[in-house]
């Protein structure tokens, strides 16, 4: 048998790897669900287990973050993810194993069959070669979104987008040379694609970069000032996250 632990902080994803590995991988025994990196990394030095199954995107510790914090990894890794596609560039850097959520029963089943012929030895090495990869993928500047228009696909540097509008079932992306991109695209999907600081959602309508935030206007909700006086509404049920945030940025 095979002892593994599944790391992600959303139930219904744990849930259902759980559920796909009973059905579809009967040499796998789930020895823990850890709803927190801090959790998995308890889990990890109590349980030393065989194989991980890591969340990328959590609150609080990333999966990468966690695995910097580890001494020694004498174990497969096998990252999950929703949609961030930078992670998966990186992980592909790395060579290691990654599942797009929701997962695939197939790619899952390919997953084990890798880990099972895997030489382990180069593990440790390899990981080092994606964590470095993914410190300087974290920075924007190295980042590219590409998003769809009309004519193709416009392919953006995530550090020139300001902010971002809804239009019913588009999107208006506006940048810091004054350019404005209609892309056909929701705004919860642009939200999908930016899931990552410094972006964040703070109105129905409205997603911000907020290294161009200039000022905070107190209100019931408040207001957000960018670069150029452009004000952008906050809902009142964000108030809190973004103070919290905003009084974090570093400057």
């Amino acid at each position: 048998m095979i002892k593994a632990l599944i790391i992600d902080d959303e139930k219904h994803c744990s849930d259902n790897l759980q559920w796909q590995l009973q059905q579809y991988c009967p040499e796998v025994e789930v020895a823990a669900i850890c709803m927190s990196a801090e959790k998995g990394l308890s889990e990890i030095y109590k349980q030393q287990p065989q194989l991980i199954f890591l969340d990328v995107e959590m609150p609080g510790m990333s999966g990468f973050e966690m695995l910097e914090k580890l001494a020694d990894i004498n174990f497969d890794i096998v990252f999950t993810t929703a949609f961030n596609q930078y992670a998966i560039r990186a992980i592909k850097f790395g060579a290691l194993d990654y599942l797009v959520k929701p997962v695939d029963k197939d790619e899952l089943r390919s997953s084990i069959d890798n880990h099972l012929k895997r030489n382990q030895h180069n593990s440790f090495n390899q990981l080092n070669a994606l964590l470095t990869h993914i410190k300087k993928s974290n920075d924007l500047s190295f980042q590219k979104i590409a998003l769809p228009t009309m004519h193709g696909y416009e392919l953006v540097p995530l550090n020139n987008i300001v902010y971002c509008e809804s239009k019913s079932n588009y999107t208006n992306i506006y940048l810091n040379n004054g350019q404005q991109i209609l892309v056909s695209k929701t705004l919860k999907d642009i939200e999908e694609l930016l899931n990552m600081q410094p972006f964040f959602r703070l109105h129905n309508s409205y997603l911000v970069n907020l290294q161009y935030a200039i000022r905070y206007i107190k209100g019931e909700g408040g207001s957000l000032v960018l670069n150029n006086d452009i004000t952008v509404p906050v809902s009142r049920n964000k108030k809190e996250e973004l103070l919290k945030l905003i009084t974090h940025i570093s400057t």
